[in-house]
């Protein structure tokens, strides 16, 4: 089973997709890719159309904040035959999940994809062409004091970065590390 990560962008961020295998415990980083900046959304779709269509069995997860709904909506509407998770990036203390919708805080992805870094359960291949991008991006993510008291506000925005394919890879992580109850309806956390 592959996981589809994707964050997408547009002018000034590139949209980025990373696909993840689950292979035991360990999260193995299979692909890594920058969408070049200014593609449509339709030309966007078409690629994730095409991936889908070589995995096979594989699920999507797809950052709905901001333009994100109306390409979740033709990617439903493609008929790939995957499941498709549209979530929303918060600043907010809890998840929820209602379907293939749902909301995760920004601070959770972060510190779920840190603890799988620091515990050597991810594994990204180094000659994968954008593993370079990631490692920097890894490396200019920060928390930082947000416009909310008490609330950090978690990323590489604030120094000239991007953390584009790390949100990919994030998303891509938490799907893979949750799984269906058996009633096939939401899901349930997976946490070893």
């Amino acid at each position: 089973m592959f996981y589809i990560g994707i964050d997408l962008g547009k002018r000034r961020d590139h949209t980025a997709i990373a696909i993840v295998e689950r292979a035991g415990q360990h999260l193995l980083v299979r692909h890594l890719e920058r969408v070049p900046l200014g593609t449509p959304y339709t030309g966007v779709i078409a690629r994730i159309v095409a991936i889908v269509r070589a995995l096979g069995n594989c699920a999507i997860v797809i950052d709905s904040t901001g333009v994100g709904e109306p390409v979740v909506e033709v990617l439903r509407r493609s008929g790939l035959g995957c499941e498709i998770t549209a979530v929303t990036i918060t600043a907010g203390e809890r998840e929820s999940l209602t379907g293939r919708r749902g909301s995760v805080p920004k601070q959770d992805l972060m510190s779920r994809l840190q603890l799988a870094i620091e515990k050597r359960e991810l594994k990204v291949a180094s000659q994968l062409r954008d593993a370079g991008a990631l490692v920097k991006e890894l490396l200019n993510v920060r928390a930082r004091e947000g416009l909310t008291i008490g609330k950090p506000k978690i990323g590489a925005d604030g120094y000239g970065e991007h953390d584009d394919l790390v949100i990919a890879m994030a998303l891509a992580c938490w799907r893979a590390r949750r799984r269906e109850n058996s009633f096939g309806e939401g899901l349930l956390p997976v946490y070893n």
